[in-house]
């Protein structure tokens, strides 16, 4: 790398930095405001809330970074072309492709950094604090592992052994106790699902009852429970595609196909996790034809107005799609590359066209 190459690739780096600085702040700011209803209940304080928060900043700076990375790059850039140093490049002689070498350099850098926190800090800190903080939250609470959960309600303890995402969740088991120490009954669902506020339908269920010297079982489609137990709780068993790192998702899902379950939503997840990387250096790039044109004389506070923009309808964009690809079912990996791969074009379409 020679001066231009390295200026370029430390001020786009610079500015990243303190575009990532301030969308964290106020991640970190609105997901404390939110915690404000949940201060109180049970165990669950202001100082868990505050460690609830900070836990979670790898993983708000895993889902900001691609949205901090396009700020970051057309402030950074713009300050250079405003400056006019850009097009005093330009005018030595300096390609755009060639001004864009050190830039994609720069999201390449903030690709592998997204990698080293998405794989190794994120998930594992956002798992911890959803877990202390329910079990906070809620009293006669154990959880075991990362694949299974307990709670007990009166005479009835609840095992959540697998989980989906949302309020649907696999591999239950119910406990019926008759007293303290005697078991009436358990109960064995592929499903269960929130049906009404403290009321839950289970599907599918095997249940087997213990007479004094006898024990009966039978084979229903479908059975409704009253019960206080929180869905929030019955939440720490869900596996969460967004809380899976990429090794995470490709175990998960090779265990979904041994076992013939369902996977387009985890696979969706899984190739939608790999081309957001790549569109950390796609939107670094992206900034170039913007600098070079409508925003080359503009303030910083415009560029960053444009670079939210942007970033907001990028992931508007890439949900519309990982949801109509689930309903339609749609090749997970199409549906996951198609966004990135559709700005990707237009990205080396638009510099192309930069003069």
């Amino acid at each position: 790398m020679n001066t231009l190459d390295r200026y370029l690739y430390r001020t786009v780096l610079v500015y990243t930095g303190m575009a990532m600085a301030v969308l964290l702040t106020l991640g970190a700011l609105f997901l404390f405001i939110s915690q404000q209803s949940d201060i109180g209940v049970g165990n669950y304080g202001a100082a868990d809330a505050f460690l609830f928060t900070m836990l979670n900043l790898p993983q708000s700076a895993f889902e900001l970074l691609p949205i901090g990375a396009l700020i970051g790059a057309l402030m950074g850039l713009g300050h250079l072309a405003s400056g006019s140093e850009l097009v005093v490049t330009r005018a030595s002689g300096v390609s755009v492709w060639r001004i864009a070498w050190p830039v994609g350099l720069a999201g390449l850098t903030l690709t592998l950094i997204m990698y080293g926190i998405g794989e190794y800090a994120a998930p594992s800190l956002a798992q911890f604090a959803k877990r202390e903080k329910t079990t906070d939250k809620l009293a006669d609470v154990s959880f075991a592992g990362s694949s299974s959960a307990w709670v007990k309600d009166g005479t009835l303890i609840l095992r959540v052994q697998t989980g989906e995402v949302d309020q649907a969740f696999g591999g239950v088991s119910l406990f019926q106790l008759d007293g303290p120490t005697k078991l009436r009954s358990i109960q064995r669902a592929e499903r269960i699902s929130v049906a009404d506020p403290g009321r839950w339908s289970l599907h599918n269920v095997r249940t087997s009852r213990f007479g004094d010297d006898h024990v009966s079982g039978d084979l229903v489609d479908a059975v409704s429970m009253q019960s206080t137990v929180n869905p929030e709780f019955l939440g720490l068993a869900a596996t969460d595609p967004q809380l899976l790192t990429l090794r995470g998702l490709a175990s998960y899902i090779d265990h979904l196909r041994r076992n013939s379950l369902e996977t387009a939503v985890y696979e969706i997840g899984y190739w939608s996790r790999i081309a957001r990387h790549f569109a950390v250096i796609v939107v670094t790039l992206l900034a170039l034809p913007f600098v070079f044109g409508p925003l080359r004389t503009t303030g910083a506070g415009t560029r960053t107005v444009i670079g939210v923009l942007l970033g907001v309808v990028f992931f508007l964009i890439t949900g519309t799609v990982e949801k109509g690809g689930q309903l339609f079912g749609l090749n997970p990996a199409l549906v996951g590359w198609l966004p990135t791969a559709a700005i990707g074009l237009c990205t080396l379409v638009a510099i192309s066209r930069t003069r």
